[in-house]
Order: structure tokens, then sequence, then C-alpha cells
């Protein structure tokens, strides 16, 4: 594996590669004899590239839980970061220990009822990578909603960093009957704050999320069991720095695809 980084000075993948002692490239030119591993979806053309040619790949992107204020990271630092084999989401669920979970002390919340909706609106990146347009994509969510419910719609746009620890996502899931996302992580939050998710485009959360605007009145809700699989799985797919910097992560990432 070679490791990708933008003019060689990407925080993550640079601390990922030295802690497994792995090569470094700037994007601008790399052996093309071996996996890559990128992060963010603002790599698309190489990572769109890997999937038409078949060439594997590893991509990095944040972390799926624990980078919100918690015990464990009492200041809501960005300490979790995934790492996804030949694509960018964990979409389907495989048997995992729950050991990850358990350390993350994290809580699964049992399934709650509210009155509105909650519209999670995609960030630019995701949107060229879809090749969708975001102002269009909400006008046409909001409509297709509105054809199924006439419950209150509540719009969340993503803010920078420091603007969602302060207002997390938690406060807008209060009282909320369901949420609404393209692929924001935002649906796996929500599926563990006990509020059911539609997901529009390949995320993390579909095993256990909805598919189909048109149950909006009547979401499914996958069973406890299948949940915590779920979460233990997730566990699985992400990575603290400190497992980036002694390369357990790299040995973890490994073992799991060897």
């Amino acid at each position: 594996m070679i490791c990708l980084s933008k003019n060689k000075t990407d925080e993550y993948v640079n601390m990922f590669a030295q802690g497994a002692n792995l090569p470094i490239y700037d994007y601008n030119f790399y052996p093309d004899n071996q996996p890559i591993l990128v992060r963010s979806m603002g790599k698309r053309k190489l990572i769109h590239q890997c999937w038409d040619s078949n060439k594997p790949f590893y991509y990095m992107d944040s972390g799926y839980i624990g980078n919100y204020r918690s015990e464990s990271n009492p200041y809501g630092w960005k300490l979790w970061h995934r790492i996804v084999k030949n694509d960018v989401q964990h979409t389907t669920i495989t048997d995992r220990p729950d050991d990850r979970w358990k350390k993350l002390g994290q809580q699964l919340h049992k399934r709650k009822s509210g009155k509105h909706i909650l519209l999670v609106t995609p960030s630019e990146k995701p949107c060229k990578f879809y090749g969708i347009n975001r102002d269009q994509w909400v006008q046409n969510t909001i409509a297709e909603i509105q054809k199924y419910t006439d419950r209150p719609i509540v719009i969340r746009d993503k803010a920078p960093r420091p603007q969602r620890i302060h207002k997390t996502i938690y406060q807008d899931l209060d009282n909320c009957h369901a949420l609404v996302t393209y692929q924001s992580i935002a649906a796996i939050e929500s599926i563990m704050f006990g509020v059911p998710a539609f997901t529009l485009a390949p995320t993390a959360a579909d095993p256990v999320a909805n598919k189909q605007l048109c149950n909006l009145e009547e979401p499914n809700w996958s069973d406890n069991d299948t949940i915590y699989k779920w979460a233990c799985h997730l566990a699985y797919g992400q990575y603290h720095i400190e497992e980036f910097k002694n390369g357990k992560a790299y040995r973890m990432l490994v073992n799991e695809n060897s």
C-alpha cells in the first residue's frame, strides 16, 4: 500500500503512513503498481478511476462514532477516522466482537417518537462526488417529503466543526419523528439516538435505515440485536489517531483484508 498525501502535508494520512512505515507520495506522482490510500471525497476523480479500472484502494474519512464531546473525548476532537477498502462507506454488516464498541462508551437509545422531520443537507464534497446540485436536491427532497407527510421540516445544514460541536445534531433530534439525509453520518447518529433515518445515497447506516420516503409516517425500525451488531461492525471500521501512530490501524486493516 502507498499513501497519497496532498503536497505530502495531509496530517492524518501522514500519521497513518508513518505509524505503518508506508511510503508517502503526492497525488501528482506515485507508482501505479500498488493499492493506494486516499482521504476525502474531494479525491472523487481518482476514486472513480479506481472503480472503473478495478484498482484496489483504501479510503479514509471522518469516523462514524466518537468525535462529539463525550467522557472519552471531552473536547470533541476529531479522534476517529474510518478506512474502507474499495468503497467510501461500510454499507453492509460484518460480524464483529463488541470490545471496540464498548470502549467507545456510547449508548444505543430505544426508539423515540417526535413531531418534526429533520432534513440534513449534503455538503459540497458529496454533491460533487455523486454529481448532484445541492439546492436542487434540497428543493426536490422537501417536495417529496411533503407528498407523504404534513409534519414540520427542520433543515440542518453542515456547519463548520466548531459550530457542530457547540450545537450538536442531538439538539435537532430532540422531538424528531425521522431524519432524512443524502449520505451524512447524521443518519448513524440519528439511529443510535433512537430516531429512524432515511438515506437517499449509499451510507454506512443503510443496513438499519429506510430508503423510501413513502414510508415516512411509518418508518421501519430494526430490532435491538441487529442495531447492536451494526454498531459493533462500525466500531471495527474506524480507528483512533493513536492507532494510526502506533501502526495498530494498519495491522488491523491488513488482517481484515488478508
